[in-house]
């Protein structure tokens, strides 16, 4: 297993596991390939591929954030992870968090955090396995166009 920067043709794997299949490829909209480009484009952005050979088996994104907390450190936030459906169970999930925690670390980050959908708790308790903490409440508000 290697983790390493999704390239645009792994684009449509990545959208098949965010859907929580993964089985199949999805096709990429027009607004996929911007958010792709833009995140390709950004240093602070990583849109990262567990990969078995040359099969995407799992993903995440790593977004990097200058702050003045945490002493001016910077942290990274880690958002849409997903192992693919049928790879599930085996500890590819927990190898994922590793290297991206590895990743960060690498950078100089202080921290990591994340959120996940109160509804999740299996997710939970997987994230409280390696070490998360519930050390905050997350609020979203949804911008409509």
């Amino acid at each position: 297993m290697i983790l390493r920067e999704a390239t645009r043709p792994d684009l449509p794997f990545v959208l098949a596991l965010l859907d929580d299949d993964g089985a199949v490829r999805a096709e990429a909209t027009e607004a996929h390939e911007r958010a792709f480009a833009a995140i390709e484009a950004d240093a602070r952005n990583e849109m990262l591929v567990l990969a078995d050979g040359h099969e995407v088996v799992g993903c995440l994104q790593l977004t990097y954030i200058p702050g003045l907390g945490q002493g001016g450190g910077e942290r990274a936030l880690v958002e849409a992870v997903r192992i693919r459906a049928d790879r599930r169970g085996g500890g590819l999930g927990a190898e994922l968090m590793r290297l991206a925690v590895e990743r960060a670390r690498g950078r100089g980050c202080g921290l990591v955090q994340l959120t996940s959908n109160k509804r999740r708790s299996a997710a939970h308790r997987f994230y409280e396995r390696l070490g998360f903490a519930r050390s905050h409440e997350g609020f979203k508000l949804h911008l409509e166009p």
